[in-house]
């Protein structure tokens, strides 16, 4: 170990701070949803941010709670609710009493949100045909089932 009277050669560490599994995974994914935010936009979704299209994921179909959002987001729940809120004034969610406990609100998709979701859904169809298109057939049938052995899913059904 390093002590701390010992200079460390910072290229050395910096090289190994960014050329790691992590790293590229990390930029992958934001690489990924820089392009469906681009895609998203070009359908119509103008107002929406990657802080946004970040949080939207997490919200099921049938509604849910924003401490749950906060909590598969990752976020708190003041920073979920903030856009939540934003989402609300730009029409793609709404809160509605929860059906479980009175007490309680859900948020909602709208028919804006909806019309969300399917714009989504074929931007990622869109992107995942450019990806396959990169790699080729195999390469990315080898990235899909390395991904999910690494996460622990269930290899995806071919």
């Amino acid at each position: 170990m390093t002590s701390l009277r010992e200079v460390p050669n910072t290229t050395t560490l910096e090289q190994a701070r960014q050329q790691h599994i992590g790293r590229l995974l990390h930029r992958a994914a934001r690489a990924y949803n820089v392009l469906a935010l681009e895609k998203l936009h070009a359908q119509g979704h103008t107002v929406l941010s990657l802080a946004h299209t970040n949080l939207l994921p997490h919200l099921d179909t049938e509604g849910t709670r924003i401490v749950t959002l906060a909590e598969r987001a990752g976020m708190t729940k003041q920073a979920a609710g903030q856009l939540v809120t934003e989402l609300e004034a730009h029409g793609y969610v709404e809160r509605q009493p929860d059906p479980m406990d009175g007490r309680a609100t859900r948020v909602q998709f709208t028919a804006a949100g909806w019309r969300y979701l399917l714009d989504a859904q074929e931007a990622k169809r869109a992107i995942e045909d450019e990806y396959q298109a990169e790699l080729g057939q195999p390469l990315w049938e080898q990235l899909n089932e390395a991904l999910h052995r690494l996460l622990g899913d269930a290899s995806p059904s071919r």
